[in-house]
């Protein structure tokens, strides 16, 4: 599959012990990773397009992952497994661990509930999903998540705040859907990173890899790469 953006690329550093989950953004086991920016937003978004970062690291047999958002008309209104967090001020982490296979769609609101779908058939003319997989919430359990602020938020905090999202991921989830998957040092994988609110008062979607002309972040052939150091 071709990429569209071949410059978009992220090196993912290996660390002996990762980050726990609840760790900030700015103590020393993230200060010196090196974030990348979620900095290109559809023409569609309004003025305001919050500055967002994210930072990754992993130990071999897992994924550590932590965005920090300078946001404004904040809201998170989905509070269950499966919801439709998008709505929400939402990040996203969308991850293809083997060409040829299908990809993961990370959404996770501003209080930390998750989406999470298995999607190995691209969306339909109708924008519907030829095949998809809801990943269970068995499997879903063994994500360690942490954010920065709790609710739900029913009314959008309109003043500015910063919040952070973490999570760490073990590669066992995905070899449930893609098969036996090495230690990850040493892999590339394709993906992308979102920041969207779609039904604030101020919708919003920015992406790390573009998203060209169509509003769908569900656009495999523009993922960018992560590289596994």
């Amino acid at each position: 599959m071709q990429n569209d953006s071949p410059s978009t690329r992220y090196i993912i550093q290996r660390a002996k012990t990762l980050p726990s989950v609840s760790a900030a953004w700015e103590e020393h086991s993230w200060a010196l990773v090196p974030p990348l920016a979620i900095a290109s937003f559809h023409p569609q978004s309004g003025d305001h397009r919050p500055h967002t970062e994210a930072r990754l690291l992993h130990d071999g047999n897992a994924i550590a992952v932590i965005f920090r958002i300078e946001d404004r008309y904040v809201v998170a209104r989905q509070s269950t497994y499966q919801s439709p967090t998008h709505k929400d001020s939402c990040v996203e982490f969308f991850v293809q661990p083997k060409p040829g296979l299908g990809y993961f769609n990370f959404e996770f609101n501003a209080i930390g509930t998750l989406l999470l779908w298995y999607i190995d058939r691209p969306r339909r003319d109708d924008g519907s999903f030829e095949h998809h997989v809801e990943v269970p919430l068995e499997l879903a359990r063994n994500i360690a998540v942490h954010a920065s602020l709790t609710g739900p938020i029913q009314e959008e905090i309109v003043e500015p705040l910063v919040w952070t999202l973490s999570f760490r991921v073990p590669k066992s989830l995905f070899e449930n859907f893609v098969g036996p998957l090495p230690d990850l040092g040493g892999q590339t994988w394709r993906a992308n990173f979102y920041k969207c609110s779609d039904l604030s008062s101020h919708a919003h979607w920015g992406a790390w890899a573009s998203i060209g002309e169509r509003l769908d972040f569900h656009q495999p052939s523009r993922f960018g790469e992560i590289v596994f150091t």
